[in-house]
């Protein structure tokens, strides 16, 4: 009997991410980054927005979304270095390089967010 690959995981995590970063991300970069800066909708009360912060909800929406853009940036980054550089003899490096890098970033936006409760 041969033992199951691993592989899908990190495939499963950029597709995940990939979404996140196409869909959601830009939807905060547009609202946070110039409609509200410029005056086209009417800012969030910092109130409002600390509160909405606040709620366990959004907190783990804004966990997963930056979780999984993270793991997203470390896959395409991996790939990358892997077929543009071809660098396949530093591949495990690389590897560990890339999603310990995710993983110290998750451990950071956990530690961020938990400190908003």
């Amino acid at each position: 009997m041969t033992g199951r690959s691993l592989t899908p995981l990190p495939w499963l995590l950029f597709s995940a991410g990939g979404v996140m970063a196409a869909l959601v991300l830009p939807v905060l970069v547009f609202l946070f980054g110039l409609a509200f800066p410029l005056g086209w909708i009417a800012a969030p009360e910092y109130d409002h927005l600390a509160g909405l912060l606040r709620n366990p909800v959004t907190i783990a929406v804004v966990f997963v979304v930056l979780t999984l853009s993270l793991f997203h940036w470390a896959h395409r980054f991996r790939y990358t270095l892997d077929d543009g550089l071809q660098i396949k003899h530093l591949n495990d490096l690389v590897a560990v390089l890339c999603y310990g890098g995710a993983c110290t970033g998750t451990l950071a936006v956990a530690y961020l967010l938990w400190q908003l409760r």
